[in-house]
């Protein structure tokens, strides 16, 4: 049942162009925001409504009032949480790519344009499908070994044909929010502004290094797998473990700068994995100092 459930509702959401979405209505800008981030949350709006809804841009409205009036958080602190937090919320999928190619064209109708040509992996591809469909086909690649594959997929406005495919990869958005990969964006985001909550009640000289590592995370393929996957190294043995109480590190700040300058485009995560475990071990000396005193 439910996955009839998921099935009609996302073919509820596709057609949401025809029988309209229930509040289709701009978002407000929260209340006891400053005069000079209007332009950029503005921006952000009208980014998220394009890229997903209006109820997307209400869900970043949303996060984003957690901040606004909050204690330790300055202006450029907030300007950077929304900045951030619109780019990792119009996260760039081949959707997104297939949208920007089209946006592209619009406003420059008479420009020639040489191919572009991106190299995607499988399950990048698929993961932007609904979850019920996702599942079924990210099962059969990996019995076939290919869920790590790369495939080269052009996105080119060169004819009428080419033009027609990017329209259809583009209207697939309203299937987006049902698929594996927002799921994924939406718990990392979740989790990215907790860590910022956390850091303001913990330790707020830390806040605005933690609002910074958004900046890890971006494009796609291995650079954004690779970027990902440091990015929960350092939460996960650094930033967590700190604002637990089980590590001691009093410039956790540092820290951070200290293991992303160690971080490298590699898999293995050999030389950030050596910088936490020297950081951690600095940082348990320092608690069995303290514990001694």
């Amino acid at each position: 049942m439910a996955v009839f459930s998921d099935i009609r509702e996302s073919l509820r959401y596709l057609f949401a162009d025809i029988i309209g979405e229930q509040d289709g209505s701009i978002p407000y800008l929260p209340a006891g925001l400053p005069e000079s981030m209007v332009p950029v949350a503005s921006d952000a709006i009208h980014l998220l409504i394009e890229y997903q809804g209006t109820a997307y841009a209400k869900l970043y409205v949303e996060r984003l009032n957690r901040f606004v009036s909050r204690r330790g958080v300055d202006e450029a602190m907030l300007l950077e949480i929304a900045r951030l937090m619109a780019m990792r919320m119009s996260y760039e999928d081949a959707i997104r790519i297939a949208q920007l190619k089209l946006l592209e064209l619009e406003a420059y109708p008479d420009t020639p344009r040489a191919d572009d040509v991106r190299r995607l992996r499988l399950d990048e591809m698929v993961e932007a499908l609904p979850t019920v469909v996702a599942e079924l086909l990210l099962d059969v690649l990996n019995w076939l070994g290919w869920v790590h594959k790369r495939v080269k997929i052009h996105f080119s406005t060169a004819n009428r044909f080419s033009i027609r495919r990017l329209k259809v990869e583009a209207s697939l958005r309203r299937w987006r929010r049902y698929s594996i990969r927002y799921s994924k964006e939406r718990d990392w985001v979740e989790r990215w502004l907790h860590m910022i909550d956390r850091a303001l009640t913990k330790q707020p000289q830390a806040a605005s290094a933690i609002v910074e590592t958004a900046t890890m995370v971006q494009g796609y393929g291995d650079a954004y797998r690779y970027g990902l996957a440091d990015w929960h190294a350092i939460i996960d043995s650094l930033v967590k473990p700190t604002f637990d109480g089980v590590l001691r590190l009093p410039d956790l700040a540092g820290a951070i700068a200290e293991a992303r300058a160690a971080a490298m485009p590699d898999p293995r995560q050999t030389a950030l994995k050596r910088k936490i475990a020297e950081i951690r071990a600095r940082g348990k000396a320092a608690g069995a100092d303290a514990a001694a005193e």
